[in-house]
């Protein structure tokens, strides 16, 4: 990832010197072009003066054409000294008077024309054109110029332009990629920290040592430790609370296995020891129904708790849960249970529904049914509702029990927390799972005092939107 990002930070300094670089460049031959341009046209009115300068033709084959060039022309070759020259040749291209290396192309037409020649190592521009002179007749002129700016900018365009560019580029580069580097080392020392870290320690980096711009970086990854060490403290605290709650159910069993073996085998046999029988008495099998029944519904309620994980839960779909056939199902499942302690189990529904997920609003309504019918007297009243209020659907259940002090509210939600003093064989994880499953679907658990100011009232409120899109 880091040498991603030096490989980047580095293409984007290095592009734009080039791009640079090459409009430079460009711009050089635009100028070059427009100095050729200024001297293309010098060149093209001094044509009609080197026309005028033949007087008289040849007088025999060998002989030149009788020439007094203008001083217009005298100035041009003699400012260039060397690096001009003109030639005065007939209709075939044959040069009669001038310098005679320059070659003559005859126009097909009266207009001027160029082209380039080199000579003696200097690149030419010659501009020939085909004019009709006052003493010998139609005649071809040329002029050459070795000073054009386009031709010298050709020939200097690696030494003067692409190489000092070239050069340019590769140092800055180089300058860029140890600048890029060195500013990279707070954040591969602080990857090579964070990489040398033992899994147990969550401890926070030290903002101060970073840059400013890591800074925020920094804090993000000190709050995922904060978090993480939060979460890791808690799943340890839940390991050692659900090691010690199965503890108890565990050694009850294991205590009264060991008894009745210890009995198998002091028991007589006559029949030889595969003969042993032994008899339970009622309190024996209710103690050890008793035992396993704690044992399994803690079980269960610990993989109930784990499946309420926001993770788990939030990668299954939603769907529409009616209330209150919910609360009418859950009337059916824990009737008997309601009757074996003469409890008036009741329901007051209205149709509502909600967006979430129905086997955890029947898990979260379950614990809170269990619970108001664990811990409400014998002869007691648990009455369950739903409806919508004030444009929300709701679900209630309320006993007139024990109730809880205020308190203890707050913590009676947590995981393994019992009230003082509380009867029964709970384990401490009914309402922390309600309360689990609650926060899934945007809501909370609202603990009340029931009718009368007796009991304890459960309270949900659903938020009026969904909670997500069907």
């Amino acid at each position: 990832m880091t040498s991603n990002l030096r490989f980047r930070l580095l293409l984007l300094l290095v592009l734009p010197l080039s791009v640079l670089a090459l409009m430079g460049a460009w711009f050089a031959y635009r100028s070059a072009e427009a100095a050729a341009g200024q001297h293309d046209q010098r060149l093209m009115r001094l044509l009609p003066a080197l026309a005028e300068a033949v007087l008289a033709p040849s007088l025999s084959n060998q002989a030149p054409p009788l020439i007094m060039l203008p001083p217009t022309v005298e100035e041009f070759l003699r400012q260039r000294q060397n690096e001009a020259g003109y030639a005065i040749a007939d209709l075939k291209g044959r040069v009669l008077a001038g310098d005679t290396w320059i070659r003559v192309e005859v126009p097909s037409t009266k207009a001027a024309e160029f082209h380039s020649q080199e000579f003696a190592g200097i690149m030419y521009r010659v501009a020939v054109v085909r004019v009709e002179t006052a003493g010998a007749g139609e005649m071809v002129v040329a002029l050459a110029d070795g000073s054009d700016a386009r031709q010298q900018w050709a020939k200097q365009l690696l030494m003067r332009v692409l190489l000092p560019n070239v050069l340019l580029i590769a140092a800055a580069g180089l300058a860029i990629y140890w600048s890029v580097r060195q500013a990279f080392e707070p954040l591969v020392a602080l990857a090579g920290a964070v990489e040398r870290r033992s899994p147990r320690d969550l401890q926070p980096i030290d903002e101060a040592a970073s840059p400013d711009e890591v800074r925020p970086l920094v804090r993000s990854l000190n709050r995922l430790f904060a978090l993480v060490d939060v979460q890791a403290q808690e799943q340890r605290r839940f390991v050692a609370d659900a090691a010690h709650q199965l503890r108890t159910p565990l050694a009850a069993l294991q205590a009264q296995v060991e008894a009745w073996a210890l009995m198998v085998q002091s028991a007589p046999a006559p029949d030889g020891p595969r003969e042993r029988t032994l008899v339970l008495g009622a309190t024996q099998i209710h103690q050890l129904r008793d035992a396993t029944r704690r044992t399994s519904q803690l079980a269960r309620q610990l993989l109930a708790l784990s499946r309420a994980d926001a993770r788990h839960a939030q990668a299954q779909p939603l769907q529409r849960v009616d209330l209150k056939d919910l609360c009418e199902s859950l009337l059916e499942a824990f009737f008997e249970q309601a009757a074996a302690k003469d409890i008036d189990f009741g329901l007051e529904v209205v149709p509502a529904s909600v967006w979430g997920h129905a086997w955890l609003l029947r898990e979260l309504l379950s614990n809170l049914v269990d619970n108001a019918l664990k811990y409400n007297p014998d002869g007691g009243r648990v009455t369950l509702r739903c409806g919508v209020r004030g444009g929300s659907a709701f679900l209630e259940v309320e006993d007139d029990g024990p109730g809880v002090p205020e308190a203890e509210r707050e913590r009676i939600v947590q995981r393994f927390y019992r009230l003082p003093g509380a009867s029964g064989e709970g384990s401490g994880l009914g309402l922390a799972i309600a309360d689990e499953i609650a926060q899934l679907h945007q809501t909370r658990l609202q603990l009340g005092e029931g009718a009368d100011g007796a009991g304890l009232r459960v309270l949900l409120e659903f938020p009026p939107e969904p909670v997500a899109a069907p």
